[in-house]
């Protein structure tokens, strides 16, 4: 490879690094209960990593559970709590600050930490974490997660922090929500399945 001039394009092992985290006793209240009969009643939330030329990045998603819609995110050099919570603030206003939330997520320190559970509390939402080392518990964000990675992001990644952004907002807003066929949501894309339900909702309301 030297003698060709040959480089190669692997990216880079990943690990997490470890942080000292205050022990919390968070139930598994959604307890893989995954079908919900409407919007903004079970949300969920991880972090994955994503490679930006010169380092990784790492990006915070917000699922409602009801048509598989992401509906919060955040993309940051840093995993933290200051992550995750912008991720949880953009779906709080976006959905017109809905009470009542049960928010489900893993054992991360982003998610254990004070400050986040303290923006839990003033959200009135309801927390809920995985058991510990299981990611069965977050199935539905996981599977968004893959489809990102396998039918969006490049096997190399993105060249630089603006184009990841650019882009993951573009699979996240567009593609993903508006145009891809879900099997959960019947072959619907979920911004589609979500607008048939309310507009049902509106249906039932006049005939009332």
């Amino acid at each position: 490879m030297k003698l060709l001039g040959l480089v190669s394009s692997q990216l880079p092992t990943h690990r997490y690094k470890k942080a000292d985290q205050p022990h919390v006793d968070i139930p598994n209240r959604l307890d893989r209960q995954f079908e919900v009969d409407a919007p903004n009643q079970v949300w969920t939330g991880d972090i994955t990593y994503v490679w930006t030329g010169k380092r990784w990045a790492y990006l915070a998603l917000v699922l409602d559970l009801f048509a598989r819609r992401p509906i919060g995110w955040a993309l940051s050099l840093s995993p933290d709590s200051a992550l995750t919570s912008k991720a949880l603030t953009m779906a709080y206003e976006s959905r017109g600050n809905p009470e009542g939330v049960l928010f489900h997520s893993d054992q991360g320190c982003q998610y254990t930490s004070l400050a986040f559970r303290q923006q839990v509390w003033r959200y009135r939402m309801v927390q809920s974490m995985s058991r510990r080392g299981n990611c069965w518990d977050n199935s539905p964000t996981e599977r968004f997660f893959r489809s990102l990675k396998t039918e969006w992001i490049p096997e190399v990644g993105y060249c630089s922090f603006e184009e990841a952004r650019n882009r993951i907002t573009d699979y996240v807003l567009g593609y993903y929500s508006r145009f891809r066929p879900h099997s959960h949501n019947d072959g619907l894309p979920p911004v589609v399945a979500e607008q048939q339900y309310w507009n049902a909702q509106k249906t039932v309301a006049k005939m009332t």
